[in-house]
């Protein structure tokens, strides 16, 4: 499998991922929901919180004082499974903390939509 075949889902995924990131940086949090799968699977790893289903995601995201700390984008990486898949890690340093933290997002396309399926946030220790 040649997982740089796919330009166009390369292209649709960092336009995704450039949404993400500036709602995360917004505290958008109706643009952060919508982001997310609407299914029972949906999974988040936080750095402090395990979260399954869109209910326990969109509680956490309510609850969170401030919203995510502000953030540099290090570096970002996309691959693409298939026309309807992809992955996004990204490394970024916390501008408060100055702590180096990890983001992978695997994206799933539904009905032309592109939607965070399962994600990971963790910082390095």
């Amino acid at each position: 499998m040649d997982l740089t075949a796919n330009p166009e889902t390369i292209s649709a995924l960092t336009l995704a991922s450039d949404q993400y990131e500036e709602a995360l940086a917004q505290n958008d949090v109706a643009t952060l929901d919508a982001l997310f799968c609407d299914d029972p699977n949906v999974i988040r790893l936080g750095a402090t919180e395990n979260l399954f289903g869109p209910e326990e995601i969109a509680v956490f995201r309510r609850h969170r004082t401030g919203g995510a700390p502000p953030r540099e984008r290090l570096r970002r990486e996309i691959v693409a499974l298939g026309p309807h898949a992809g992955c996004v890690t990204i490394i970024f340093k916390n501008l408060r903390t100055n702590q180096t933290g990890r983001q992978s997002q695997t994206w799933i396309r539904q009905n032309d939509t592109w939607r965070v399926l399962i994600a990971h946030v963790s910082f390095l220790v």
